[in-house]
């Protein structure tokens, strides 16, 4: 029997190149496709789905906090993180929401192939790459305080203020509106215990973030 794959990413070109390639597999059916969470969750209240190949960061309902809905809602679906990050902190957070697998975007189609194959047969992949990374990785990454402090929305954003982004930035890149943005500075900052974000910059710093 063939594998049941949908596949979830944001861009457009990503999303037809990986519908192309995987659909040319003969063990593989690409049975749907979204562009975002809520899309995706839409879709899957009516498709049959074995494994979902999920982007990481998307606009909207994203990361761990989807991954949590998706597991919840649809036990039975094995998902395969895709993602351009390879952090190990990242890695870990999303292994830990409960994820089959996590693969880079500058893995072979031969990797991508390998992994769908025996998430679907094994129940679990991690390249060897980000294994051996996890493996000597200290563990300071996972005991940050963000880690455990910070929502999946809340740690995007504190990312995004770190990296210089306005509040119109973010608004536009994540797809929600600058009220909603502003909320989550406030939040974020009252969590971190700082004032200001110039303060939470000095903060990203001394923790090494």
């Amino acid at each position: 029997m063939k594998t049941r794959l949908f596949i979830t990413d944001d861009h457009d070109l990503v999303r037809a190149g990986l519908v192309q390639f995987l659909g040319l597999s003969p063990d593989i059916e690409v049975v749907g496709e979204a562009a975002e969470g809520k899309e995706l969750l839409e879709k899957l209240h009516t498709t049959i789905v074995d494994v979902l190949l999920l982007d990481l960061v998307m606009p909207g309902l994203c990361g761990t906090e989807l991954i949590s809905q998706i597991r919840n809602a649809h036990p039975g679906i094995r998902i395969l993180v895709l993602s351009m990050h390879n952090e190990t902190r990242v890695v870990l957070r999303t292994l830990k929401a409960g994820v089959s697998g996590y693969l880079c975007k500058d893995c072979t189609p031969q990797n991508l192939l390998e992994a769908i194959r025996k998430i679907k047969e094994s129940g679990k992949y991690l390249s060897p790459a980000l294994a051996e990374q996890i493996a000597f990785a200290s563990e300071s990454a996972d005991q940050n305080p963000i880690e455990h402090l910070l929502s999946e929305r809340e740690r995007q954003i504190f990312h995004m203020i770190v990296d210089g982004k306005s509040i119109k930035d973010i608004s536009k890149q994540l797809a929600i509106n600058a009220k909603t943005v502003s909320t989550h500075k406030f939040n974020l900052l009252n969590k971190l215990g700082v004032k200001s974000v110039a303060d939470l910059v000095r903060y990203a710093i001394q923790e090494k973030l």
